[in-house]
């Protein structure tokens, strides 16, 4: 049985375990160590949509997270990206010593890194755009997916999605084939309506969210599914959420906190977030609250940032009441690139070219 009133969301505490998680991990979360820019995109993304990132850091600290995640942008043959942490290479990054092909960027940590940037608010002076394209270009495989490395990887929904995101903030859609990306996301879909992580698997609420975000920022259409494809998929999204409040990732699986945000925000991104129940879910996430700071995946587990994140994010995708206390109110995040909307503004204002003007450019050609 739900609780008839929500206890705080400790919004202080998870940013502390966040900012603490950004300079080291404890033991129960070292496995994720590798990852690091994409670790570091959860820490600074919980501290940004709580709205706790001024308060809890300072500008020398920003800074440093900054030319940190500079220092991963790696270039080679394949084109430009960032790479997942500088335990990849024997020799920190640098414009003299990173055009080698056995650091090759990869497409998770590129969008990472992007958005982490745009938290931050860097003015990307120092992105290779044409290599980032040609970096896309490299990962693209002949079925239309994308691949998490040029020479190979994970190849599925999760990294077709970052393409599509990347040339979003990119304003430039020139490093992929979108029409055979289109098509691979259309034969993931299953019979449930959801989406698998490739073509006859089963559906997941992660890559649903994928298939559909990914969907709406190509065709930027408000609802890019016919309405009886739209029904079976959002008829399967409520059924997941369980009777704890929690969204299963699965069909009969049990709930888990990051679930809350793949298909709450899929919803939303076919506009029917409304059909999420908020004081279920928030009841739910609030249970999977450490007492000093983080959320777990279900409770009574150890936290982290991956959960922390994707918990408050499903929270922010949905009006806050004065009902629920000062202490659940976010900020409002942008669905399609999971990302605050200040934040998303950023990066769409900041990551593409330059525009040239047109006197500009004739004064370029001695005009």
């Amino acid at each position: 049985m739900l609780p008839t009133s929500l206890p705080p969301l400790s919004k202080g505490g998870h940013a502390t375990h966040c900012k603490r998680c950004l300079s080291g991990l404890p033991s129960s979360q070292v496995d994720i160590d590798p990852a690091k820019l994409a670790l570091s995109f959860y820490c600074l993304g919980s501290l940004d949509v709580s709205g706790e990132l001024e308060k809890k850091t300072k500008d020398w600290e920003r800074e440093q997270w900054r030319e940190w995640i500079w220092s991963q942008q790696t270039r080679g043959h394949y084109g430009t990206g960032f790479r997942a942490s500088s335990y990849m290479s024997t020799k920190h990054s640098t414009e003299e010593n990173s055009d080698h092909d056995n650091d090759n960027p990869q497409i998770i940590m590129t969008y990472t890194a992007l958005l982490s940037l745009s938290i931050l608010r860097d003015n990307f002076s120092r992105l290779n755009r044409k290599g980032l394209l040609k970096f896309l270009r490299s990962c693209q495989n002949i079925d239309g997916s994308f691949s998490s490395e040029p020479s190979g990887g994970d190849s599925d929904l999760r990294t077709t999605f970052c393409a599509f995101a990347i040339s979003t903030m990119l304003d430039d859609w020139s490093g992929m084939d979108v029409a055979s990306a289109l098509q691979f996301i259309y034969s993931c879909r299953t019979y449930e309506g959801g989406y698998g992580q490739s073509p006859f698997g089963e559906a997941l609420g992660g890559t649903t969210y994928c298939a559909l975000a990914a969907l709406r920022l190509a065709t930027k259409r408000l609802d890019p599914l016919s309405v009886q494809d739209r029904q079976k998929t959002i008829r399967w999204l409520v059924q997941n959420q369980a009777s704890n409040g929690g969204f299963s990732g699965r069909t009969n699986k049990d709930a888990d906190a990051c679930y809350c945000f793949w298909c709450g925000a899929s919803l939303h991104v076919l506009d029917a977030g409304d059909l999420v129940d908020k004081t279920a879910m928030s009841s739910f996430i609030a249970s999977c609250q450490f007492k000093y700071g983080g959320t777990a995946k279900i409770p009574g587990e150890h936290p982290d940032p991956y959960h922390t994140y994707l918990s408050l994010a499903a929270v922010a995708l949905l009006p806050h009441t004065s009902s629920e206390g000062t202490s659940w109110a976010l900020c409002p995040l942008d669905p399609l690139l999971n990302a605050t909307y200040q934040t998303s503004s950023w990066a769409r204002a900041h990551i593409p070219a330059p525009k040239v003007h047109d006197d500009d450019a004739l004064r370029d050609l001695g005009i």
